[in-house]
């Protein structure tokens, strides 16, 4: 069994991209039911409000020290990236605000087999449908859209729960080696960074199993190979 743990934020422009790429890989391998994802959260700006003021190009350019018109060209290169592999983005609906209670509903998720699906309901949820993953009516609308049980999420919108879980996950890319998202981490021996291209992750699919079939026992030290390109940096 391959385990691969991928760090993200729903926030993050690439991490769509990135899971996007890695899923259209993994659909194509051969093995894939020997393979296990493990959903990680991150937070790219954990400071983020939980109700935009202002549009979303004036929002990024404060929090990324550039121009608004920097801004709007950097929303323009990851629309462009996001066509590549069929999604949309829509910036000018974007709301961005902060995702630490959408990682605790994640987390739940976690605990009854959904993680997978509130990942992907979430992404599109920001970045196609401009609704706000700060708001807990909108959370619990989405989370009852995946199966999740309404008293459940009620429950943990009320509370504080997971929140520990997503913190000491945050703490854990750290002592991974992650520096930005989407960070995926194989087998604790090799880190791939960034929403490399489909055949790359396939490659990388391929290369894990060959090794497996290989070497029975992977418990031997290894050196982490980290390639960067497409990151969300911090």
């Amino acid at each position: 069994m391959i385990k691969i743990e991928l760090w993200s934020d729903f926030a993050c422009p690439f991490c769509y991209i990135g899971k996007t790429r890695f899923e259209n890989a993994l659909n194509k391998f051969e093995h894939k039911d020997q393979v296990q994802v493990i959903y990680k959260a991150y937070q790219l700006n954990p400071n983020a409000p939980k109700e935009m003021q202002g549009d979303a190009a004036t929002a990024f350019a404060s929090s990324h020290n550039m121009t608004k018109e920097q801004a709007k060209d950097r929303f323009d290169m990851f629309t462009k990236n996001a066509k590549t592999v069929g999604l949309e983005y829509n910036y000018d609906i974007i709301q961005m605000t902060n995702t630490f209670d959408a990682h605790r509903i994640a987390k739940y998720a976690y605990t009854v087999g959904k993680e997978a699906e509130v990942t992907a309901r979430f992404m599109k949820a920001y970045f196609s449908e401009g609704l706000n993953l700060a708001d807990p009516v909108t959370l619990l609308q989405l989370a009852l859209e995946v199966g999740l049980d309404e008293k459940e999420v009620r429950a943990v919108l009320e509370s504080d729960q997971y929140a520990n879980n997503v913190k000491a996950q945050i703490t854990e890319a750290r002592l991974v080696g992650v520096q930005g998202v989407p960070f995926f981490v194989l087998d604790r021996k090799y880190g791939v960074s960034g929403a490399q291209e489909e055949e790359y992750f396939l490659q990388v699919l391929e290369y894990m199993w060959n090794e497996q079939q290989e070497i029975n026992n992977l418990d031997g030290d290894s050196t982490t190979h980290v390639c960067t390109d497409e990151t969300c940096e911090i």
